[in-house]
This record gives C-alpha cells, sequence and structure tokens, in this order.
C-alpha cells in the first residue's frame, strides 16, 4: 500500500472516531424531562412559559436555586435556536441559547429570597419575566 493510501486511511478512521465520538458525547440528549435536565432531586416546576405546542420554558426551585430549561416538544430531534435564561435582581444573568435540537439549559441562580428573571426563547419567540418569585 502506498504511503498517500495508508495515510488517507489513517485520516478517514481518525474522522469517523471524532465524528463518532461528537454524536455519542452531545448533551442533546443528557435528560429525559426538565427536572432531570436540572438535576433531579428536589427540583419541582414553579411556573412557565409555553411557546405554542412547540416548546415550553420551565422555572424549577428546589429550595435555594432556581433553575431554567427551555424544553422542545414540537420538533424535538430538528435543531433550532433554543434560549433559557435567568437573573438574579442586581447581577449578571446566566443564558445558554444555540440551535439545540432537544432543550436549552439548564441555567441556574442560588437566589433564596431574592426576586428573578427567568426565560427562553424558541425560534423567532421569546418570553422574559419581570422580576418575580422574590419569597
Amino acid at each position: 500500500m502506498s504511503v498517500f493510501k495508508r495515510s488517507a486511511t489513517l485520516a478517514l478512521g481518525i474522522v469517523a472516531t471524532l465524528a463518532a465520538s461528537v454524536s455519542w458525547s452531545s448533551p442533546a440528549m443528557a435528560a429525559s424531562s426538565p427536572i432531570a435536565a436540572c438535576g433531579g432531586g428536589s427540583y419541582h416546576v414553579i411556573d412557565s412559559h409555553a411557546y405554542g405546542s412547540s416548546a415550553t420554558t420551565y422555572l424549577l426551585y428546589n429550595g435555594s436555586t432556581n433553575c431554567v430549561v427551555t424544553w422542545k416538544t414540537g420538533a424535538a430531534g430538528n435543531a433550532a435556536w433554543v434560549r433559557a435564561v435567568v437573573q438574579v435582581y442586581g447581577s449578571p444573568g446566566v443564558v445558554d441559547a444555540d440551535y439545540y435540537r432537544y432543550y436549552a439549559g439548564p441555567v441556574k441562580v442560588n437566589a433564596p429570597g431574592k426576586c428573578i428573571m427567568w426565560g427562553g426563547s424558541y425560534g423567532s419567540q421569546w418570553y422574559e419575566s419581570p422580576f418575580e418569585h422574590c419569597g
């Protein structure tokens, strides 16, 4: 086998291995629900905002930490612009936004007794709450 053929075969093998590792390690299917995406346990949904039947942004809380996930329900598996955001009043926000297949987030803030703004988007639809859930 010529040096060129061996190099080409090796390069194709490396590319195939890298492609497989990227698709296997993708976080897009890491969770089976918004609660699981936040870490499960004691998280529970305290608010939500739906974008028709396409996606829903969930605000979850576990007694000290707020978690936001925008969960695709309509075209799950197809990449679309999805965003999740949460911000403690007076602090910078935490955002996760990209072309995702299943969900954006989780984004978390530790905010017991503090007001937060939360929201997300799906495609061109978006929602951001006023500062609320202060207790």
